[in-house]
């Protein structure tokens, strides 16, 4: 169950990861074309999961992801990640949670979520400065 609506990227954006994940098969892909397929991916898991408990307990590499977050310039939501590292020694069944832990994680999570509002404008505009450059 989702816990917000779905980020909205455009369909260019999503047509340039696609082709990106296409072309990762072929060859070695750029470290900002990894960040994209990167922060697009983890935004999906997020959202599609349980938030950023899901985020911590998956098999992903956490570092690698919170990077590319930062190389786009999604600083607020590295902030979030990053305020939310806990979750990887927590429990992973989220109704396990202390109230002060679920109380915390909620009040990060209501940033990160405020936060990937603005992540399409950012990802356009990364896009632009270090893809089509």
């Amino acid at each position: 169950m989702s816990l917000i609506d779905a980020t909205e990227f455009s369909d260019d954006i999503e047509i340039l990861v696609d082709k990106l994940e296409d072309e990762s098969n072929s060859r070695a892909l750029t470290r900002e074309e990894r960040a994209l397929i990167d922060v697009l991916d983890t935004v999906k898991l997020i959202e599609e999961g349980e938030g950023l408990n899901e985020f911590w307990l998956s098999s992903i590499d956490q570092s690698r992801i919170i990077n590319s977050f930062e190389l786009v310039g999604a600083s607020t939501i590295v902030d979030t990640l990053n305020a939310s590292q806990w979750c990887q020694a927590a429990t992973e069944d989220r109704s396990q949670y202390s109230s002060t832990e679920a109380d915390y994680l909620s009040s990060i999570e209501e940033e990160y979520f405020e936060a990937v509002n603005d992540l399409p404008e950012i990802v356009e505009s990364f896009i632009e400065d270090e893809l089509e450059a």
